[in-house]
């Protein structure tokens, strides 16, 4: 595909997202921000017994990068284990975007897979460090 076809994608998810919202009673909720353009998305997860993503959401204000970028890595984490989340990358979440990104545009599409895993690494216990991205 090419990357005009890639900003048609961006831009229907960006207008039309999917996972958009709040769950009722949700087992992690994390939020993070870029201060540089203002985004700020929360990821909001229930987690099965099984420790299997049940149901995702998420919300917040942002450009159509870091929108469709949450969208898109929502509807991938579905029934994905946490240690599925742990070994997540930005590889896995620009390989979903398909286009190329400056680095200011970076941060945005990025920001939604730093709020998941610090989420998730709270709720494992564990610390979260940005080079695991």
């Amino acid at each position: 595909m090419n990357s005009e076809m890639y900003g048609e994608i961006i831009l229907d998810y960006y207008r039309n997202p999917k996972n958009f919202g709040k769950l009722d009673r949700p087992n992690i909720v994390s939020r993070d921000a870029n201060p540089l353009c203002g985004d700020i998305i929360e990821i909001q997860l229930k987690i099965s017994k099984d420790k299997k993503i049940s149901d995702v959401r998420f919300n917040g204000n942002g450009c159509a990068i870091s929108r469709a970028s949450a969208s898109m890595l929502t509807e991938l984490i579905k029934d994905k284990t946490l240690n599925d989340i742990v070994k997540l990358s930005k590889k896995d979440v620009l390989d979903l975007l398909g286009i190329e990104l400056s680095h200011v545009r970076m941060k945005c599409a990025l920001l939604p897979l730093k709020a998941l895993k610090l989420g998730v690494y709270g709720f494992l216990g564990k610390t979260f460090n940005e080079k695991e991205m």
